[in-house]
């Protein structure tokens, strides 16, 4: 048979857990946002610009 655990212990297991899950959303959804936020790619180069004039090429 398996002893439970109580008290102290397990509130902070409870504790780490909430907080592991909790960074574990705001990593994804930081990770989400940084997604969207950049352009489509598209097949037209170059994708950064580089400052110089396109009569250049």
């Amino acid at each position: 048979m398996t002893k439970k655990i109580t008290g102290k212990a397990a509130m902070a297991a409870g504790a780490i857990g909430s907080a592991a899950i909790a960074a574990a959303l705001l990593y994804a959804n930081k990770r989400k946002e940084a997604k969207d936020s950049k352009p489509p790619r598209t097949s037209i180069a170059p994708h950064t610009p580089t400052g110089e004039p396109p009569e250049t090429d």
